[in-house]
């Protein structure tokens, strides 16, 4: 059924949003050790996996940043394996603007959504495409890559662990956040998360992506610090009671698996009411949106929105409807 935008409701415009950490000083991390600017590797030179953290694939979501700057400040050292501190859109970064904050995102295209083998081999060129080139041979090094994000609008924490079981079996193991949603990513491009070697139903490599909470909160630095703690104790990678990291939060778990990616087709995509990122709308067919002349409603009952943006431009994910297990 179709049905015009009820009365009273407009799309939402997009708000003030007030920048409450500040961004770190990140130089003394930029030449690296690794051939690869902004990706720095400490090496216990025992064995173990090599896990990588990556912050700044989009370059005004600063907690993952913070995060890795405060880790490297305090000389984390792993007690096996290689850990590796990155920081991915350098360009991107290098503009931001607490006045406005949002327009950092990316210079050219979003560097997470260009990591299919098609395009990075390729001759297509772009800013952030020439990145990922640049950072994918050390990409193709990790057993575990933990990809650190932070959301616009506002939402509970989670983390994506991908559609396969060793991304659900990782993502379960952190403790922090609880909620862990299992999703194939978005129709206008692949994420780093689904690169090949992670995306594999195999046993090898394997990645996560959280989405620690709303960009420039304080909190969010916090809850991107838990979960890479949860990652590095998970791993045998730091000592359970190790001072420079907070203690162990084994939040209640609940999973989620992505059934619908609701793509916004018309730029007078609305949702009917500001959502948060988390909700779990009780009835099966309850209109959530309208998407032109479109109804979108909840094709189950306890239908979960994963990360809604109230602001969809056509052609982004607008939400993902899940249902929990």
């Amino acid at each position: 059924m179709n049905s015009v935008l009820p009365s009273g409701l407009a799309p939402i415009s997009l708000p003030h949003f007030d920048v409450a950490v500040t961004p770190p000083d990140i130089e003394p991390w930029l030449a690296g050790n690794t051939g690869v600017r902004g990706f720095t590797t400490r090496d216990s030179r025992r064995p173990g996996p090599h896990l990588i953290l990556v912050s700044l694939m989009h370059g005004n979501e600063l907690a993952g940043a913070i995060a890795l700057d405060r880790l490297l400040r305090d000389d984390l050292q792993p007690l096996c394996g290689r850990l590796t501190f990155g920081f991915a859109n350098l360009a991107a970064f290098a503009r931001f603007d607490p006045a406005d904050p949002i327009a950092s995102r990316y210079v050219e295209e979003d560097l997470n959504r260009v990591w299919d083998v098609s395009s990075l081999g390729g001759g297509r060129r772009s800013l952030e495409l020439d990145r990922a080139r640049e950072m994918r041979p050390l990409i193709e090094t990790a057993d575990i890559l933990f990809d650190l994000h932070s959301m616009l609008w506002p939402s509970d924490p989670l983390i994506l662990s991908g559609r396969t079981p060793k991304g659900r079996q990782l993502a379960q193991g952190i403790g922090a956040p609880g909620l862990v949603i299992a999703d194939e990513g978005h129709s206008n491009g692949r994420r780093l998360i689904d690169y090949a070697m992670f995306s594999d139903e195999g046993s090898g490599p394997t990645a996560n992506l959280v989405e620690a909470g709303q960009h420039w909160e304080r909190e969010t630095v916090e809850t991107t610090i838990r979960a890479i703690a949860g990652v590095l104790r998970q791993l045998g990678m730091v000592a359970p009671d190790e001072p420079r990291l907070p203690p162990p939060a084994r939040a209640p778990r609940v999973f989620a698996e992505v059934t619908t990616v609701v793509t916004a087709k018309t730029a007078g995509f609305a949702f009917v009411q500001p959502y948060r990122g988390g909700q779990i709308i009780r009835r099966r067919d309850t209109l959530i949106a309208v998407d032109g002349s479109t109804d979108i409603r909840t094709p189950y009952d306890n239908c979960l929105l994963v990360m809604p943006s109230l602001r969809p431009s056509r052609g982004h994910t607008a939400v993902r409807l899940a249902r929990v297990a």
